[in-house]
């Protein structure tokens, strides 16, 4: 065997679906350099996108509207952003709120005059407005009240905010929606198919809150200034880099990922590559130690600051404090590391840190290795494809089930624990919810995401069937199972798209979804509110509008608050 033969033979490979995309594991998910955000701001910088904010029509109370476009070479796009005046008793987070603080559009080129007046119409009105081809994005967000209003009295009174406050926060304003796809009359996914600078996933929607955010920092600004010009003066622009967009997240991100197979696939099997590529690159160890070294100081004081209210949470936070302070005594104490430098650090945190450790470190490695992966970033999106076939044989679908889902055969559903629970659409308002079923009434009309129970009810249909039927032969008997089927069949091709785990036992936590799919968004420090929603902040640390051009766009991957002279 060649030196190269036996290079290939020991390559190490992904990780099994099974291993990976449990609910544990996923509810530890951290972002990295192919996140969603991430991989937009790399792409503005190095493709030199113009960035420009084309109109600012507020008043000194902050009301009216702005325009910001991203001239991407190829294409336009604007942020189309409405602020209005909320009275007390209208102001809520939730999903059944009918007026915000601010409303706002990503607009498929620049908006003519009739636009932005048509938009007025009916953007403030949110799905009760009505949309067109041009309009990508739809979306709406509130104040934090008491930040904002803090900061606004500092700058007009000539100072800067407390940034202790300020950390405390992290944000001027979040979102409480951000709709695209074809949502409510705005432009399907398919209408920009094609378009290089915007085909990764949710990247219309990243780019619609990135300009929002910095709105919101131009806002507080322009507030302060015309209602006390002798005495205001701006925000510090390290404050505004701090700044984010906050973001409440709930049950609506969870059926997404159970829907959408192949994409949440691309996205695993992608960063799975990414990993693979790290663990078996050739390298100096001494420079490989030399990049984890250059950045555990930042990333030991953003663990540091990352504090929460969710006792949960926090005992997490508390442990995976502990584990990266063993893995930086690790790096600093290792002298006889091998070229295979990054695998060897994976190996140490596997075998004796903790899951969260492990993914924090897996995202570290990634994170060193930008030359390597970047590229992967792009890839993001759903591959088209043929998904369901009536005519394979039930022997092929054996097959896959024994292959792909033996692990449901260690659940017992007749056990209530397991079937303790249900996923539904609220009569209300339509969106996703995730009750118990001696609690909530119309568990006869649960969404189909019990995948786990399904499976094994399949398993026992066909058990005594022929083998040579066509499924088509099956479904016409047992159409209840056409659902489950579609899905075996996709999951064969795509394996890592799917949750290894029962998602209707007692102790289902849907936040762990929420963390995984938020996680490749970009977010950070997640602080979970209850298991069934959590706020995260978005952007937080990235280059602002004016300086994206001119520095490093991967600087803000851990942000830690500023030291902000008074």
């Amino acid at each position: 065997m060649t030196t190269e033969q036996q290079k290939a033979s020991t390559r190490i490979g992904k990780r099994p679906a099974a291993e990976i995309l449990t609910l544990k594991k996923m509810g530890t998910s951290f972002s990295s350099r192919l996140s969603f955000m991430r991989n937009l701001i790399r792409k503005i910088h190095t493709q030199k996108w113009k960035l420009e904010r084309r109109e600012f029509n507020i008043n000194s109370d902050g009301f009216g509207h702005a325009v910001y476009t991203a001239h991407t070479g190829e294409r336009s796009y604007s942020l189309v952003a409405f602020t209005h005046d909320l009275p007390p008793e209208k102001r809520t987070d939730r999903v059944i709120a009918e007026a915000w603080d601010a409303t706002f559009n990503l607009f498929d080129g620049i908006p003519s005059r009739e636009d932005i007046e048509r938009l007025s119409q009916n953007t403030p009105k949110q799905e009760a407005g009505r949309f067109s081809q041009k309009e990508l994005v739809l979306g709406r967000a509130n104040k934090s009240l008491r930040m904002f209003a803090t900061m606004l009295e500092c700058l007009k009174a000539g100072q800067q905010p407390n940034i202790d406050d300020v950390a405390a926060v992290g944000y001027l304003m979040r979102t409480t929606a951000v709709y695209g796809s074809g949502k409510f009359g705005c432009a399907d996914r398919s209408a920009t198919d094609g378009r290089a600078e915007i085909q990764a996933s949710f990247h219309a929607e990243m780019l619609a809150v990135y300009l929002f955010r910095s709105f919101t920092i131009d806002l507080i600004d322009h507030i302060a200034k015309t209602q006390a010009p002798d005495t205001a003066i701006k925000l510090d622009d390290t404050i505004k880099r701090f700044l984010g967009i906050g973001n409440s997240t709930g049950l609506g991100m969870a059926p997404f990922l159970l829907k959408h197979s192949k994409l949440m696939h691309q996205w695993v099997n992608l960063k799975e590559e990414a990993l693979c590529r790290c663990r078996n690159q050739s390298v100096d160890p001494l420079t490989a130690k030399s990049k984890l070294k250059a950045l555990m100081p930042v990333v030991l004081k953003h663990l540091d600051q990352w504090n929460v209210e969710d006792q949960t949470q926090t005992a997490d936070i508390q442990e995976l404090r502990g584990d990266i302070n063993t893995f930086d005594h690790w790096l600093n104490g290792n002298d006889t590391a091998s070229n295979q430098y990054w695998n060897d650090a994976y190996i140490f945190t596997a075998n004796n840190l903790s899951v969260e450790a492990l993914s924090f470190v897996e995202s570290l490695i990634i994170e060193c290795n930008g030359d390597l992966v970047d590229e992967l970033a792009d890839q993001m999106f759903e591959e088209q494809g043929k998904d369901f076939d009536p005519t394979m044989p039930l022997s092929q679908i054996q097959k896959f089930l024994q292959t792909h889902y033996a692990w449901v055969d260690d659940i017992n559903f007749a056990k209530e624990s397991n079937n303790a629970m249900f996923w539904y659409y609220s009569e209300e308002k339509l969106e996703p919810r995730f009750g118990s079923r001696t609690d909530v009434p119309g568990a006869e009309l649960e969404m189909p995401l019990a995948i786990a129970r399904d499976v094994v009810a399949l398993k026992a249909a066909i058990k005594d069937l022929n083998k040579d039927i066509t499924i088509a032969d099956f479904l016409i008997e047992h159409g209840e199972f056409r659902h489950v089927v579609r899905r075996i069949q996709t999951i064969a091709n795509y394996p890592y798209g799917e949750v290894y785990d029962n998602l209707i036992s007692d102790d289902t936590r849907p936040i762990d979804l929420l963390r995984f799919k938020l996680a490749f968004f970009g977010a950070n420090k997640f602080d979970p509110k209850s298991s069934l929603w959590t706020r995260i902040n978005m952007y937080q640390g990235a280059p602002l509008l004016d300086e994206i051009l001119d520095v490093n766009p991967d600087s803000w991957a851990y942000p830690v608050k500023p030291e902000v002279r008074s």
